[in-house]
């Protein structure tokens, strides 16, 4: 039988790894940076349907990426990305070396023919420039997974046994629950990235997931929720909960249920009317979560502010071009503050970004005012200030992209029952559903799970498919109150790039007041 592919394969790449940089930079003509990723990722899961098993999987991935910039005239990126199986293990050394070789080579054609495009479009052939890559501090470091069960070792058996247990509690949770879907996650991955800087950069997560569909029926009317619990631990999490700083969940048996019971409450409570005017709308802080998501996280990647991603994902608000933007002016009102921060625990912690660059908290809008952007290397160099460590990709084998790590709005100073106390009549919205977001994220609607009337500062009737649209502008500009209580949630499925990659990452802030219309299912 070939080996199998396991995490200690990484120990005996770096050697290989090393080798074939060094070669190349001696070796290859015109090469001014090379850099090469390789991933291990050991990982099973388990899924249930209405309370019986209905699969599970127990899978190995090894993959690889290469960029190399060259050129003489002009100096331009290749790239490749390769999946490979066991029966590669014995060529691996072989194998990045090919890799190298051919990345260079789509390097040099794309360099030759930028130059020949710069030569003969005369004014519109000077918006083509080199690519270059802002410099960073070169590190060599190895980063260790947390958890206190090691996910290698959950028995696939148990696992199924376990998520068709969850299955069955969501069953007998209430009799308006008609169907439900449950799913767990458990892996371990390890990333070797190096350069022919001399960077080496070895770090191994953890992540386990558990993740819950419901649908219940109340009279004619069909209502269905999905939320997922997840962090880079071990299995333990979904036995035990979490209870950290900032991230706080049950068991995922208790919230499978209790995710059942609102799908339950919700199918018999009326639908929110949209209104005809803003009123006072205050969101809690997992409602808060898809807001930084899609109305600060996504407009502030400075790939898709540059229009890197206009032809398939749109552009950004706060950026028209590199002399017309938005930083250095009022965006929100002084109350607001949001950054991105890898440091900050859950899915969207790292120590370093898939191009070696530590990763740091970049601030977005400080009390209201737009400062900056996450980038890559790239990008930094063509919009200006220090790289900040947001250059990822799903897997090796795809090119990264500048994503989110943990966005967030960050924490006020007030008491979010005292924000609730002071509205004589206004709406509070908890829990995010759906979004719906214009092409360059200038206006929002987000549908929410629960909104409640707001009378003399008292929640009242619940209502469901509803949620608030609004300007983001005018919307961020209109906060008046922000909550002392910021709490972080998984996202797991983030998508974005083309080919499409879904990633896992962070977002939260807490409870907060605005104003807002009222965006109802009827």
């Amino acid at each position: 039988m070939p080996p199998r592919i396991t995490v200690e394969l990484i120990d005996h790449a770096k050697p290989a790894v090393e080798a074939c940089l060094g070669d190349a930079a001696r070796r290859l003509p015109g090469l001014r940076h090379a850099d090469l990723r390789v991933e291990v990722v050991e990982g099973k899961w388990a899924a249930a349907e209405n309370g019986a098993p209905k699969g599970a999987g127990d899978d190995e991935r090894l993959a690889l990426g290469v960029r190399v910039l060259a050129g003489e005239r002009m100096i331009a990126p290749g790239y490749v990305g390769l999946t490979l199986g066991a029966a590669d293990l014995a060529e691996l050394e072989h194998r990045l070396r090919d890799a190298l070789e051919t990345a260079h080579r789509r390097a040099t054609f794309n360099a030759e023919a930028k130059s020949d495009a710069r030569e003969k479009l005369g004014p519109l052939g000077e918006a083509l420039a080199d690519t270059r890559l802002a410099p960073v501090a070169i590190r060599r470091d190895t980063v260790a997974a947390v958890y206190r069960v090691d996910p290698r070792a959950v028995a696939l058996a148990e696992m199924v046994r376990y998520t068709a247990e969850v299955s069955r509690a969501v069953v007998a949770a209430d009799l308006a629950v008609k169907y439900n879907w449950v799913s767990t996650l458990t892996q371990l991955a390890r990333e070797l990235f190096a350069s022919t800087e001399g960077a080496l950069i070895d770090q191994t997560f953890a992540l386990t997931q558990g993740a819950c569909s419901v649908v219940a029926v109340a009279g004619a009317t069909s209502l269905d929720l999905h939320d997922v619990l997840g962090h880079q631990r071990g299995w333990e999490i979904l036995l035990e909960g979490i209870a950290e700083p900032w991230i706080r969940f049950p068991t995922f048996h208790e919230f499978s249920v209790a995710l059942a019971r609102e799908a339950a409450e919700l199918a018999a409570a009326p639908p929110l009317r949209s209104s005809d005017r803003e009123t006072v709308v205050v969101t809690d802080p997992h409602y808060n979560t898809l807001v930084a998501h899609e109305i600060i996280g996504h407009p502030v990647e400075l790939d898709r502010a540059l229009k890197m991603e206009t032809a398939y994902a749109g552009r950004s608000w706060l950026l028209r071009g590199l002399t017309e933007h938005h930083v250095g002016r009022p965006v929100a009102s002084p109350l607001v503050t949001a950054y991105s921060d890898p440091s900050l625990p859950g899915y969207g912690h790292y120590a370093y970004d898939h191009e070696g660059t530590p990763a740091r908290r970049v601030v977005h809008i400080d009390r209201g005012v737009l400062r900056g952007f996450m980038n890559s290397r790239q990008t930094a160099a063509i919009f200006g200030g220090e790289p900040n460590g947001h250059w990822k990709g799903t897997r090796a084998s795809l090119v990264p992209l500048i994503r989110m790590s943990n966005t967030v709005f960050d924490a006020g100073s007030r008491n979010p029952e005292d924000i609730l106390k002071e509205v004589d009549h206004g709406w509070y919205v908890t829990g995010h559903r759906i979004p719906s977001i214009a092409e360059s994220r200038e206006n929002f609607r987000i549908s929410a799970r629960r909104v409640y009337e707001i009378e003399n500062g008292q929640l009242g009737r619940l209502y469901r498919d509803g949620g608030i649209m609004a300007d983001s502008r005018a919307y961020l500009m209109n906060v008046d109150a922000v909550g002392s209580d910021f709490h972080l949630y998984p996202i797991s499925n983030c998508g974005k790039g083309q080919p499409m990659q879904i990633k896992k990452l962070g977002n939260g802030g807490p409870t907060m007041r605005s104003r807002a219309r009222l965006a109802g299912g009827r």
